[in-house]
């Protein structure tokens, strides 16, 4: 991990220093730990955001990590066919492969870096899988799915697809180069990253060194959510401390700071930094769909079960 790197942090553009005197670092609200389960055939997960109030987590619903994992040869699993209504769901590889195909003919690989931003707006079914040439040899797989919300207005906007590949994250590095920041999606002082948001979001991956201190300016209208994908270090004003598979809920403030723990060297902490301006809509949630109100959702099942999201393509009907 990670599969998006530079050999030479120096020679990234670099985020800008704060100035402390007028910049509120923010505290932490909450740390949370991730239980583990399995989602889809069977792929091993965190639960990243189990246990949070979706209060503190608006605009996002849900996030899981995939693996991280080495499957034996044979061991790959995916997802069956499931359908989608109300929000956008960004699956992110780290490292590894996915295929994916959906009732509308769209598909594609997302591997190495690579992320899918598939927002299903009024509904649509796809499935999520391991090419076949790694469900023969097995290697490595790891990656996040996360769930962003789109608001009432937006709930039944056609779906559609980004497909961003690796080289085009935005990567940059901290004034003392002590980190390498990732931007997927948002804005981190003028440097943007290539997705296209319906929901005003940040979605940062960070690699920090080993003893090394990151902030970065954040806007004070979205909320912050720090999780550890692996390592450990420190995060807030307050300093606390964070491993694998925690989540930090950060309170109000300017910035956000983290800090690599020199007990963790030669490894380093990674770390995905997350956060939007909130909706502040109710939100109605069950399985594969997320709308404003109860009856929303039992139309959303009816549609479903009718076939107004679509159907699967006949070529993998058996």
């Amino acid at each position: 991990m990670p599969a998006v790197t530079v050999s030479d942090l120096l020679v990234l553009p670099r985020t800008n220093r704060i100035d402390r005197s007028i910049s509120t670092s923010r505290s932490v609200s909450s740390i949370t730990n991730a239980p583990k389960g399995h989602e889809g055939e069977g792929f091993p997960v965190r639960r990243a955001f189990h246990g949070v109030d979706l209060a503190y987590l608006d605009p996002f619903i849900h996030m899981d990590q995939m693996g991280e994992v080495n499957y034996a040869p044979g061991e790959p699993k995916g997802t069956p066919w499931h359908p989608h209504r109300g929000f956008e769901t960004v699956t992110y590889m780290i490292d590894g492969t996915f295929v994916h195909n959906d009732s509308t003919g769209g598909g594609g690989i997302i591997q190495n870096g690579a992320t899918q931003w598939m927002t299903a707006g009024a509904g649509i079914l796809h499935i999520e899988r391991p090419p076949e040439s790694l469900v023969v040899s097995g290697g490595l797989f790891h990656g996040i799915q996360l769930w962003v919300n789109l608001p009432a207005r937006s709930k039944w906007t056609p779906p559609g697809y980004q497909n961003l590949e690796s080289d085009k994250v935005k990567l940059v590095t901290t004034p003392d180069g002590g980190a390498l920041i990732r931007i997927v999606a948002g804005e981190i002082d003028g440097y943007a990253g290539p997705g296209s948001t319906m929901t005003p979001i940040n979605f940062v991956h960070a690699t920090l060194e080993p003893n090394s201190m990151v902030e970065l300016n954040w806007p004070s209208n979205f909320n912050a959510l720090v999780y550890v994908l692996s390592g450990q270090g420190f995060v807030g004003s307050d300093k606390a401390s964070i491993k694998t598979g925690n989540l930090s809920v950060l309170g109000r403030g300017d910035h956000i700071t983290l800090y690599g723990d020199e007990r963790n060297a030669p490894d380093k902490l990674e770390l995905l930094i997350l956060g939007g301006q909130p909706i502040k809509e109710s939100v109605a949630w069950h399985g594969p769909f997320v709308m404003n109100t109860r009856s929303e959702l039992q139309e959303a099942f009816d549609d479903f079960q009718s076939g107004k999201m679509g159907r699967i393509p006949s070529s993998y009907q058996h």
